[in-house]
């Protein structure tokens, strides 16, 4: 089970982009990277194609998991995620601090 989910609320640990917030849009799992809305705004040079003119774009990049921490809906503190089993057998994270469980992001 991942302790960072699509969805999931964040806020950057380390790096030049250090105390932003933002959602988790996208999750690379093979890769252990997460791009997150508004987050790491780098500069890409795109060529033309069929629909798209050629220039300078600003897209976000992905950044490591070990460099975000989950935004605990409970508490509202950044906090770390652990996994335990739940009543009903299966899997589900928890927040470290306050140690209540951490709701799926889409339910």
């Amino acid at each position: 089970m991942r302790k960072i989910r699509r969805g999931d609320e964040v806020v950057v640990t380390s790096g030049r982009n250090k105390g932003q917030r933002g959602r988790v849009r996208v999750n690379l799992l093979d890769r252990d990277r997460v791009v997150i809305e508004g987050v790491n705004i780098v500069k890409k040079h795109v060529k033309r194609g069929r629909a798209r003119q050629a220039g300078i774009v600003e897209v976000e990049a992905a950044l490591h998991v070990s460099n975000v921490l989950l935004i605990c809906p409970n508490c509202g503190q950044p906090a770390r995620v652990g996994v335990r089993p739940s009543a009903a057998g299966k899997n589900e994270r928890y927040c470290k601090k306050c140690d209540q469980t951490v709701a799926r992001p889409d339910a």
